[in-house]
């Protein structure tokens, strides 16, 4: 595990450099970090309220690099909700900081990020969905967005690191995607410790959002990637396993939370590097009745199998690696095809029982029709294209029906025969 971890942070350190600082115990060192953008910071977070010892640790360290600090304000719900952008923008607006601080997990950095957007070139949130779109807007207007210092606080998404930001409509219930390299938190810092507070519920969601970021990206690796897609992917995907059950049976295994938080990094790696596709983009369409990292869990399986014929040798390298740590039998050499594909999406289903997550749609209480409608007509949405193309097998929004509706299908009744291969 120790030369596991030494190539994460070889990774993670190749990823971000000096402008990312992460590992046990690091939280002291956010003052110094926020001090190289500015003297003014609006600090956005709900610590104070959830985590009041974690709290003044980061108030200390800014009040020790002399900060001018105003706050701290309230942070988003889960899946950065709109109306929640719209009041961190206000209040950018009303402090006029050098900088934003941004004490969270993913939903409270993704609001800060977004509204960053909204604070420097106004408009509406539907503007900036899409894939370049406030680039583009930042060009035109000779403006800048205020920088952001992210402090993560949750092993899951990795939007501390990323150009993605998530924001959810509550009125349809509809996430969608910020996806601009201008939004990348220029600074950001994790200290993995942090993360003995979280929940099993929510250690599992985190980590299998961290899983299908590894896993997502790697299916759809590019030849001229894909080697290092490969080496991310596969040692992020190892370290989650190695470490979720320990994390959950003991909360302040120090050694597994930093497992986790490695291993969730590197899923911000590789999705900087590729696309997430399948299951993150049906993901979005069921936000009020599944965590994000449980409904990816859920869907990896049968998009496996959908992919499948396209990417026999991911198939083979990660069937070693789940029957390393006995979710599946001896790596079945001989298989290949769709075949390949059952046995890989049968050790993930294993992975999602060991933790006691759903494996079929139909167990998820308030599912109805209206969901996998809502699902098929969001992946035929422009602003959600690129998840369509980052697939390994690309579809088209007019193939949408023919071959996605089958794997929603299976998913309903963990029926793969159903699944509709090209």
């Amino acid at each position: 595990m120790d030369e596991l971890k030494a190539k994460a942070r070889a990774l993670i350190d190749e990823f971000k450099g000096k402008n990312y600082i992460c590992g046990l115990g690091c939280l002291e060192n956010t003052g110094a970090l926020a001090a190289s953008l500015g003297k003014k910071v609006l600090f956005i977070t709900n610590l104070n309220r959830r985590s009041p010892e974690v709290f003044h640790q980061l108030l200390d360290s800014l009040m020790q690099a002399k900060l001018d600090t105003e706050g701290p304000f309230p942070s988003a719900q889960p899946n950065s909700p709109q109306e929640d952008v719209e009041t961190i923008k206000e209040e950018i607006l009303r402090a006029k900081p050098d900088a934003v601080l941004a004490a969270s997990g993913g939903s409270g950095i993704d609001a800060s990020k977004a509204a960053l957007v909204l604070a420097a070139l106004g408009g509406n949130i539907e503007d900036y969905f899409g894939m370049g779109r406030v680039t583009e807007k930042l060009k035109i207007s000779g403006k800048a967005l205020l920088p952001c210092i992210a402090v993560q606080t949750a092993s899951s998404s990795s939007a501390h690191l990323t150009k993605y930001s998530n924001i959810t409509d509550l009125r349809t219930h509809q996430k969608k995607l910020i996806v601009d390299e201008a939004i990348v938190p220029p600074k950001a810092l994790f200290d993995y410790s942090l993360t003995e507070s979280m929940s099993a519920s929510f250690t599992a969601d985190g980590a299998f959002d961290g899983l299908a970021h590894c896993l997502e990206v790697y299916y759809g690796a590019k030849p001229d990637s894909y080697q290092k897609i490969e080496e991310i992917a596969l040692i992020g995907i190892e370290l989650i396993i190695a470490s979720l059950e320990k994390a959950i049976a003991e909360p302040l295994n120090q050694e597994a939370r930093e497992g986790l938080g490695l291993g969730t990094d590197l899923g911000g790696y590789a999705i900087m590097k590729g696309g997430t596709n399948g299951a993150h983009l049906t993901s979005f369409s069921l936000v009020d009745i599944l965590s994000h990292g449980r409904a990816c869990a859920l869907l990896n399986p049968y998009y496996t199998v959908f992919f499948a014929p396209a990417i026999q040798k991911q198939l083979q390298e990660l069937a070693r690696l789940f029957s390393k740590y006995g979710l599946m039998e001896e790596s079945p050499r001989s298989l290949q095809d769709q075949e390949l594909g059952l046995v890989v999406a049968e050790a993930l289903i294993e992975l999602s029982r060991r933790v006691n997550f759903p494996t079929t749609l139909g167990e998820i209480e308030g599912l109805s029709d209206s969901h996998i409608q809502k699902a098929l007509q969001a992946a035929r949405n422009p602003q959600l294209e690129m998840k369509l193309r980052d697939m390994p097998v690309p579809l088209t929004p007019d193939m949408v029906d023919e071959y996605m509706k089958p794997i929603l299908e299976a998913a309903m009744e963990g029926d793969f025969s159903r699944i509709k291969t090209l």
